[in-house]
């Protein structure tokens, strides 16, 4: 079986040698139960905590979902063009966005700057250090763009704007998807077989769960992530 998937400036031919399903289902996270709720009247109205942020576990996006470790005894990825560009993080009002980028090990990303004023993308993650240097907009000649060559965790900055940051999770097979807004997730074209799922947040410790994908159809598969099975001190 062959599918296609969609990159900035070319076409990328994924094939299966197996019959392929879909992975469907939801994310969601959960505080701590017996947490103090913030009541009218509590401590929380007080003038010393009144404006405290807290967490809002229901309104957490940005989950990631994806399938762990290498497939390439199942798949092969063609590429049909010598430079592959799936994605780019924008760099605009102080912000990256995307906050959060799953890509597949190998992928280049580019980080356009489109604000007036100097920016500097860097991260000193062990999985991809990497100086991009200050620049604006506009700009002449590339894009600046990173390769990312081996899975892990990147956290991405910048030296002068304290609150610009972005976290790339770079992944050893193209089965992986981003949450919309409601926590639903869908991946499909997935080599019949049996995996590891894992749920991730930036904040919250993961979750796996072992399924199998059938040669048609699509299997459910819904997580709540919150803080458990951390050890205790």
């Amino acid at each position: 079986m062959r599918f296609w998937l969609l990159c900035l400036g070319c076409w990328v031919v994924l094939t299966a040698t197996s019959p392929a399903g879909s992975i469907t289902g939801n994310v969601r996270a959960r505080g701590k139960e017996g947490a103090d709720s913030g009541t009218p009247g509590g401590k929380y109205d007080s003038r010393e905590f009144k404006f405290v942020e807290r967490v809002n576990y229901d309104e957490m996006k940005d989950f990631i979902v994806y399938i762990d470790g290498p497939l390439a005894e199942k798949m092969t990825v063609t590429p049909q063009t010598k430079q592959i560009v799936t994605s780019r993080i924008t760099q605009h009002g102080a912000t990256f966005a995307p906050h959060v980028l799953p890509i597949m090990a190998g992928t280049t990303v580019e980080w356009p700057n489109n604000d007036t004023i100097l920016h500097n993308v860097f991260s000193f993650s062990e999985t991809k250090p990497f100086d991009l240097g200050l620049y604006k907009s506009p700009y002449t000649g590339k894009v600046p763009s990173v390769t990312f060559d081996k899975p892990g965790k990147v956290d991405v900055f910048c030296s002068i704007h304290s609150r610009m940051n972005c976290i790339l999770l770079v992944l050893e097979n193209p089965h992986f998807a981003a949450t919309d807004p409601r926590g639903n997730y869908s991946i499909t074209n997935v080599p019949a077989g049996t995996y590891k799922l894992k749920a991730w947040h930036e904040r919250l410790p993961p979750q796996s769960q072992q399924i199998i994908v059938p040669e048609a159809g699509e299997v459910k598969v819904n997580f709540v992530l919150g803080i458990t099975n951390l050890p205790k001190p």
